[in-house]
């Protein structure tokens, strides 16, 4: 299949590792110009060279950090044409575990970041009448998994922005999704603790999934033949999910 993105501009955010650095290579691979971005100055330079993307070091927290992250990109690639929101995730810890402050932190990394990165380059898509926001989440936005807190009360939100300004820019052709990964083999789930025995007890397909399986998902969903696919949550999560 022809994905179309050979002219077009992305920018990745959390590329340096992980699902983000996998659904940044899939999109070089494709032939897309792609910025990626991330806090570690040193690691996104590497992962840039690597698969040969531009590197913006930036950590986008502070108010205001990521419509400036999106217009320095737009100054240097032209525009941004694919918009993928991929943030790490907030401390472990149930709900007596954490404060205000940590409250504060995930709203502001998780949600007004994203906000902030969809308001800058939103103007670029619609004059263009093409663009693709893809907003990653998690399955815990769907099932909450213990222990996660604020990743459980925080991305669900995200789920509500995309549902709404999906249908607010549709006409203008541009679709804005959630991808939701599951128990996928990055370090964050080394970080939180989780092994593979114990996703293989949980996960019908029997294993962790993989990045690249995830990119591909992402891949696709930025592609032109997927124009009619928009206001949605997809998981990649092996069959994790029970809700229908």
């Amino acid at each position: 299949m022809q994905l179309g993105l050979d002219s077009k501009r992305a920018l990745v955010t959390g590329a340096s590792r992980g699902l983000g650095r996998a659904v940044a290579g899939a999109l070089c691979d494709e032939g897309a110009s792609v910025a990626v971005c991330a806090r570690d100055e040193a690691r996104l330079a590497k992962v840039a060279a690597e698969i040969g993307a531009t590197a913006f070091a930036a950590d986008l927290t502070p108010k205001g950090a990521s419509a400036r992250l999106a217009q320095d990109v737009i100054a240097r690639l032209g525009g941004v044409d694919v918009l993928v929101v991929n943030t790490g995730g907030p401390p472990v810890g149930t709900f007596e575990a954490v404060d205000d402050l940590a409250w504060e932190g995930a709203v502001d990394s998780l949600f007004l970041s994203a906000v902030g990165l969809v308001r800058a380059c939103l103007p670029g898509m619609r004059a263009q009448r093409w663009g693709r926001i893809l907003i990653v989440t998690s399955v815990a936005a769907l099932e909450p998994h213990p222990g996660l807190i604020l990743s459980n009360a925080i991305r669900p939100a995200l789920h509500g922005l995309v549902n709404a300004l999906s249908r607010e820019v549709a006409a203008d052709g541009i679709t804005v999704n959630a991808l939701l990964p599951g128990f996928t083999a990055t370090e964050r789930l080394q970080e939180i603790g989780v092994g593979d025995d114990q996703v293989a007890s949980q996960v019908p397909a029997g294993r962790m999934g993989r990045p690249e399986e995830f990119a591909a998902l992402a891949a696709f969903l930025a592609s032109e033949p997927a124009a009619y696919i928009t206001g949605q949550a997809i998981a990649c999560d092996g069959g994790l999910l029970r809700s229908i």
